[in-house]
């Protein structure tokens, strides 16, 4: 097995419900982490109970993307 190069330093603290917010690498303010739209429905989480936040799944598609 090869040296680590990195480590990938995160926190993430729950906050309410399904909102997460996260301190990462590169980032001067925290990022929010939630569910919207069809990810909510899913959970069963209504529009009214939380403010949407982009997904997880956002994110790595987001990665994968770029």
């Amino acid at each position: 097995m090869g040296e680590v190069k990195y480590v990938s330093r995160v926190e993430v603290e729950p906050i309410e419900g399904k909102t997460r917010r996260a301190r990462v690498p590169g980032e001067d303010e925290p990022v929010l982490f939630g569910v919207h739209s069809e990810i909510a429905e899913h959970y069963g989480v209504s529009p009214e109970a939380e403010e949407p936040h982009a997904s997880t799944l956002d994110y790595v598609v987001a990665a994968a993307g770029g």
